[in-house]
């Protein structure tokens, strides 16, 4: 409770008629029936308070429904089991999302640790092709790539619900315009009014924000309409819209972009002090300061290590381009080393059993405790 609710408690209370009774006053050992009815009181009080101070929910559902709303027709800012975001940040969750796929939510925080344990041998078990408690990278190249493939049926299976909620008359296209109308209304506009000012070619009244955002998605609309452009998106030419990393050519498109917001120089090139140069926000504290330092060491590893293949200082587009695609081979056993490096203590270049419950947190998301005595138990 707020020290203002607080407040306002204290002076109804003296305002109870009960709380001021002289016999009450008098001695603690007053009967207490009396007080019943003012105790009652107070509590309706309080409860109609508490409510005041939260959010109505009914508020909430609409914002969250708005929000799904929006949501189904924007291309995603993120893409599972893509190495960077659309805004060139790393992916903090791709090791979880191509090494668990859809088993992602069956780690959660307040999940129980040995039911979540016996998960993770499970996974150990599936993964270890040949069975001889040992994953090698071979093999976690291959489980990446069943994991990657996971994560894209279930964005075509999105991106085919989304597609029927854009394309209203049911033709099997849709126009930029009718998309146009439909994202405006996400936007709080309404929706016939908007369709009638498209047609008719009349100014529509929009923000400069909202109107940087369309002008971005008309680019974005473009790559993804395959030739002869028409502007009129097929249900796998809208796919390619909301998901460019399954499409070679939108994939070329997304790395343009990156490429376009962290190159300081032009070139169209990266070198390192480029990459590592985006932004995080402002370093008040010595907190925030170690946050930079290990973004910044993290993105550097990233660099050296998987994105500048030949070593030589400086990223092209083509060699962002095999890194961010999901179904490059090379780039998976690359990812499939770089996994089990940070796991393999005994350095015999395989992961074991005890070695991926202690570093399950990188894996998996969550630390599960216990590891050396339950690995026996469980696997």
């Amino acid at each position: 409770m707020k020290p203002t609710d607080t407040s306002l408690l204290l002076a109804t209370l003296a305002a109870c008629p009960a709380a001021q009774t002289p016999a009450a006053m008098a001695s603690r050992q007053a009967p207490l029936c009396g007080l019943a009815p003012c105790c009652l009181w107070l509590l309706g009080v309080v409860l109609l308070m508490n409510a005041s101070a939260r959010p109505a929910n009914h508020s909430s559902a609409r914002e969250r429904a708005g929000n799904r709303e929006e949501n189904e027709i924007l291309p995603p800012d993120h893409l599972n089991g893509v190495k960077l975001e659309m805004d060139g940040h790393l992916n903090k969750d791709f090791h979880q999302e191509v090494f668990l796929g859809k088993d992602m939510d069956d780690f959660e925080e307040d999940a129980e640790p040995r039911k979540s344990r016996r998960k993770l041998m499970v996974i150990f078990s599936k993964v270890d092709l040949n069975t001889d408690r040992r994953i090698s990278a071979k093999e976690m190249q291959k489980w990446i790539m069943q994991k990657t493939a996971e994560h894209f049926q279930e964005a075509v299976a999105e991106s085919r619900a989304h597609f029927r909620a854009v394309d209203p008359d049911g033709d099997g296209h849709v126009s930029w315009d009718e998309y146009k109308v439909k994202f405006l209304v996400t936007k709080g506009h309404n929706e016939r009014e908007v369709a009638e000012k498209i047609k008719n070619k009349w100014d529509l009244n929009i923000d400069e924000e909202t109107q940087e955002v369309l002008e971005n998605l008309k680019d974005r609309w473009y790559q993804a309409d395959n030739p002869p452009p028409d502007l009129l998106l097929t249900e796998s030419e809208f796919l390619s819209f909301l998901h460019p990393e399954h499409s070679r050519g939108m994939l070329q498109f997304m790395v343009k972009e990156i490429i376009r917001d962290l190159d300081q120089d032009g070139d169209k090139k990266l070198s390192l002090s480029e990459f590592i140069s985006l932004p995080v926000g402002t370093v008040e504290n010595q907190q925030g300061q170690d946050v930079d330092d290990s973004w910044v060491r993290d993105r550097k590893r990233e660099f050296e290590e998987l994105i500048d293949a030949n070593h030589d200082g400086i990223v092209t587009m083509a060699e962002l381009e095999d890194y961010m695609d999901p179904m490059n081979e090379f780039s998976a056993l690359n990812e499939a080393k770089q996994m089990i490096a940070i796991a393999d203590e005994n350095q015999n270049h395989y992961l074991e059993p005890e070695e991926v419950l202690k570093y399950s947190e990188f894996f998996t998301g969550s630390k599960l405790v216990d590891y050396a005595r339950s690995v026996h138990e469980e696997f």
